[in-house]
Parts: structure tokens; C-alpha cells; sequence
């Protein structure tokens, strides 16, 4: 069935259409906004029905508004200083930028920083919670959901006009992601969280977080559609996006960071030698055309269990089955999560045992070689703080996280899931010579650490520098400019930068690392220091700790062991 507005024979680099935006304002034919008029006193009227002034000169190429820009930053302090209100809105701040967008004809991102809970008597105003007791616990569920559906309703239309809204976080209390996240996880838009913001500690990755995200690749007003042939079809859909039929996915916005994952169920005998799945995304381009991109895969169809085994992907099924553990937590539980996830690990791996190794004694744990890892990462992910975080996080905390992983790729999943561990105290680096490559990882366990060497523990959103406190004396004054590990700062979290061999390999390992999913937050940890059961938290295949309900690497396998024999059985 062919996607409304798409064209199968249009090749996908093709542009064949102008920009059709979608805009219902009354105007008074000078293009400007025709509303009723609010009732109430002025100050009521900013909030309720909040307006667009003009539009003529409203929306201008940056160099054209700089100076514009500037004066009106430089009078706010000043307009400002004598108020003595301290609560903030949210809601018609967002509205009046949609309106803005829509009045102009255009599509866009709406950028907010924010850093307190609106509670001014406005659209929006939101309650103080203190629900963290609840998290880990069988009302969890109940300090996740949104206080009311108000902003979720706005993020709707703000998909409807093609804008997206992208949060930047500031808050040092209760801001309620929960709820004023929705703006952001239905439009497509992502969130930022800077918890406890000092400039002089965050600043700096701050600015680059705000340069990274504004300088990405970008397709605008998007709509999506996953087709199968015969005997295939979609199922689920996981991202940041809106649905308001069971097959288009609409974004108002789509950068190279985001993706959207559907799993394919299979219905019926396939009778072709192949199976078909296209993706269609209608969208603007940045240069302000419609543009068509058609994406095809062909699937060989096989009976051969050998060869489907051989050619599985262990990072996508761990991917998807991150973003469903999220959502089945939210929804139905741990336990329930944590079920579902263990017994679609020991299907698969008791399908493959069955099928492909029915000859083997069935106390002998057998696994495919292209998913031997996968206990090991299921195992991690129920381990996530996204699902497992308890009452030693905050609400915000753990549903930020949430929302992280909703649109995230697989390239960024597989590190959150299972941290990169590299040893560093051991690497130099003269200023003559390159170094292009990391040093060797190792697993994600204390078991294969070592007290004499220090390490970086990396996930893509934070970076730990760990240091044994029996490293050699000549790398921590090399590198922290100290003569012991009990000077060594470890409040700014910054790796000094100096003109030495270990520390110019320390720092051209972190340059090296890959991209994250946000610009890295950096803690120096000394061993047996306070902040060291926190980053343990990583090691995933560990044990969390005593009377936790997780089981470390080895204790899961022998439970999917266990559960794969019952199956077999």
C-alpha cells in the first residue's frame, strides 16, 4: 500500500516538491495573528493567550539578529532586577514559540533552559513530588507518569506544525522530567540535564553540548512508514516520535543522532526466497525542500538454523531489547521485566541448542558464536539505572535516563549497556609520535582490575579516571601535578594538561574514544574513595552488591543455563 505523498519511482536523493507547511491562523491579511481578546488583567493575558507581536522581522538569519540579540539579553538583567517573583512558566513559553513558528510559516526547533519546576499561577504549573522512595519498589510506576496530560498534548501539536522542542536542564531540586519531558519525547526532541550546574566545573561542556547539538544534521516535518511483504509486518515501534494511526510515524524533527526501532514479527510461511522491508521518510531538508529518502532491505528466507545463528546480530537484538525493558519496567514492573527479558534470552539460545546442537549432553552449556555475549548483556541491561535505579537516584534522574535511551542508536546503546574499561597508566606518548588507536579493553569487572594501574571506565555519558592506590608515584605527579593519590583533585573533575608523556597519553586516549550520546561528564575516582561504590555501579558483571536483587555475569548464566535445560526438557 503505497504511503500517502510518496512516489516509489522517485530515487531517494530526488527533491520533487516545494515545502508544504501546515498552518490554520486567522490573519488580519498582513499576515499578522488574529485572537480573541483575554480577559483578566494584562499579566494574565501574557500567560493564557500568549501572541505574536509581528512577523514581519521576527525570524532572521543569525547575523542579521545578533545585534538584536545582544541588546535584548544585555536589557533583560536590567528590566528584571527589581522583581520579586521567583517562580517560572513553561507551558506558554513553549506555546508562544509554536505560535511564532506556525505564524511564520516554518518548521524549527524550539531550544528551552530551564531550571526550576514551573509553578507560577499559569498553563502548565506543576506540584513539588518527592516520589524517589517509591523507585525500585511495585508503585514505581506511579512516580514516572506524567502529573497531568498537558504537555504531552502540546509536544502533539507542536509535531502537527513540524517543531521540535529540546530541553536544556538546570536544576539543583524536583523539575519533573516526567512530565516536561513529554514535550521532547513526542516531538523528537532530546533532553539535557546538567544537575547542580556550576559554571566553572560545567560550563565548558555546557557550551560544547549547546555547539554540538545545534550544528547537527537535521531533516524537518518528518513522517515514516515501515512496509514488509507477504507474511512479515511490524509489530512495535520504540523512539521519539508520534503516532496517530498504527502505521506513520510523525517527527517534527530527525538528527543523526536519533533512531527509531520496529520489531518484525513473522506471521505466516514464506513462500518467496526473499522477504522485503522498506522504509519511506518524508521530510524538509535543511535547505527548505520536500524531500523523499526510500530505504530497501532484502532478507534472504532460509530453513537453515546454522545460518540464521551465523549471521544474528547481537548488538540490534540488545539494542531492542533495552528500549522494551525500559518501557516493560514502566509499564508492568521489574519483575516483570526482568522475566521477560530472561526468557526471551533462553528461547532463542535453547532454539539454537535444539536445533543446532540436539547431539551435545545437556548439562553442557553450548552457545552460538554470534551471540555468546548475549546473557552477559541482558544481564547489564537489567542492571541500567534506567530500570533498576532505586531510591539512591532521584524521580528525574532515573526518567531522564529513560529518555535517553528511548531514541538512542545502537552504536550509542551498546557502550551505556556495557562500558568501555581500559587500562592508562601504563600508555606514553612522546610529542613526536601519534597515537591512533585505544589500548586494549578489559571486561567490566573489578576481578580484572589491577591496584598499581589506573583506568577509564566510559559509557558515553560519563567518563571515570580510577586510580589504584598503588599506582606509581612519577604517573600521578606526570599527570595530576600532585606527589600521592590523597592530593589528587578530584572535586573539578579535569585531567590537567600537561607537556609530559603519560600526560599527553592519558588525554589523547579520551580525544580518541567515540563520540558519545552527550559530551562526557568527567570524575576522578581514587580507589576506596567516596565516590568509588557509585562508578562500581559500571562494572557490570559484577554483583551490585549484598541483598540486591541482580546476579552478577556468572550467577545469570548459570540461571539462563538452568532455564535453557527446563526448555529443552
Amino acid at each position: 500500500m503505497p504511503l500517502p505523498g510518496f512516489n516509489k519511482t522517485v530515487p531517494q536523493s530526488d527533491i520533487f516538491t516545494t515545502p508544504t507547511y501546515r498552518s490554520e491562523l486567522k490573519t488580519d491579511g498582513n499576515d499578522h495573528e488574529i485572537r480573541p481578546a483575554a480577559h483578566g488583567t494584562s499579566d494574565e493575558s501574557d500567560v493564557q493567550e500568549p501572541f505574536v507581536p509581528l512577523v514581519d522581522g521576527l525570524l532572521l538569519p543569525y547575523n542579521e539578529a545578533l545585534p538584536g540579540l545582544r541588546a535584548a539579553l544585555s536589557e533583560i538583567p536590567k528590566i528584571f532586577s527589581q522583581s520579586k517573583t521567583t517562580e517560572t512558566i513553561l507551558q506558554p513559553v513553549v506555546q508562544a514559540g509554536l505560535d511564532a513558528l506556525k505564524c511564520a510559516d516554518r518548521a524549527g526547533k524550539l531550544i528551552v533552559f530551564s531550571t526550576v519546576l514551573p509553578t507560577f499561577e499559569a498553563p502548565g504549573k506543576l506540584k513539588s513530588k518527592n516520589d524517589r522512595s517509591l523507585l525500585g519498589t511495585e508503585k514505581e510506576k506511579t512516580a514516572l507518569v506524567p502529573q497531568d496530560e498537558s504537555y504531552t498534548k502540546l509536544g502533539e501539536q507542536c509535531v502537527k506544525f513540524g517543531v521540535t522542542v529540546d530541553l536544556f536542564l538546570f536544576p539543583s531540586g524536583f523539575i519533573d522530567v516526567a512530565t516536561i519531558g513529554q514535550l521532547s519525547a513526542v516531538s523528537g526532541g532530546s533532553i539535557f540535564k546538567f544537575q547542580y550546574f556550576s559554571a566553572d566545573k560545567d560550563g565548558i561542556r555546557m557550551l560544547n553540548e549547546l555547539e554540538r547539538h545545534v550544528s547537527k544534521k537535521i531533516a524537518f516535518d518528518c513522517m515514516a512508514r515501515v512496509r514488509t511483504s507477504t507474511g512479515i509486518r511490524p509489530i512495535t515501534f520504540t523512539g521519539s516520535f508520534y503516532m496517530e494511526n498504527s502505521t506513520d510515524l510523525e517527527f517534527a524533527t530527525i538528527d543523526e543522532s536519533k533512531a527509531f526501532v520496529t520489531e518484525i514479527k513473522h506471521d505466516d510461511s514464506l513462500k518467496d526466497p526473499a522477504a522485503i522491508i522498506q522504509t519511506a521518510v518524508l521530510y524538509t531538508s535543511m535547505t527548505g525542500q520536500r524531500r523523499l529518502r526510500i530505504l530497501n532491505m532484502c532478507l534472504s528466507v532460509t530453513a537453515d538454523y546454522n545460518q540464521i545463528y551465523r549471521l544474528a546480530d547481537p548488538e540490534s537484538l540488545t539494542t531492542i531489547m533495552l528500549k522494551q525493558g525500559v518501557q516493560l519496567n514502566r509499564d508492568n514492573g521489574y519483575a516483570n521485566m526482568k522475566e521477560n527479558l530472561l526468557a526471551r534470552c533462553s528461547q532463542f539460545l535453547a532454539t539454537y541448542r535444539e536445533k543446532c546442537s540436539e547431539g551435545a549432553p545437556l548439562g553442557q552449556l553450548i552457545l552460538p558464536e554470534s551471540l555468546k555475549l548475549m546473557p552477559l548483556y541482558v544481564n547489564s541491561i537489567v542492571k541500567n539505572d534506567a530500570i533498576s535505579g532505586g531510591s539512591e537516584m532521584t524521580v528525574d534522574d532515573k526518567v531522564w535516563q529513560m529518555e535517553l535511551i528511548r531514541g538512542i542508536r545502537t552504536e550509542d546503546a551498546m557502550p551505556l549497556i556495557y562500558p568501555r574499561v581500559m587500562p592508562v597508566s601504563d600508555l606514553q606518548l612522546q610529542e613526536t609520535d601519534e597515537m591512533k588507536e585505544l589500548p586494549k579493553q578489559v571486561r567490566a569487572s573489578t576481578e580484572f582490575f589491577d591496584n598499581s594501574k589506573a583506568y577509564i571506565i566510559d559509557n558515553g555519558v560519563v567518563l571515570f579516571v580510577w586510580i589504584g592506590s598503588a599506582v606509581p608515584q612519577p604517573w600521578i605527579q606526570d599527570v595530576f601535578g600532585v606527589g600521592a593519590t590523597n592530593q589528587i583533585d578530584t572535586e573539578s573533575g579535569v585531567i590537567p594538561e600537561k607537556d609530559n608523556v603519560h600526560s599527553r597519553a592519558l588525554r589523547r586516549i579520551i580525544q580518541l574514544l567515540p563520540r558519545g550520546i552527550r559530551q562526557r561528564k568527567t570524575f576522578v575516582v581514587v580507589e576506596k574513595s567516596g565516590l568509588e561504590p557509585w562508578m562500581k555501579k559500571f562494572l557490570v558483571e559484577d554483583k551490585p552488591g549484598s541483598g540486591t536483587a541482580t546476579m552478577s555475569y556468572v550467577e545469570f548464566l548459570v540461571d539462563v543455563h538452568r532455564k535453557i535445560r527446563d526448555l529443552i526438557s
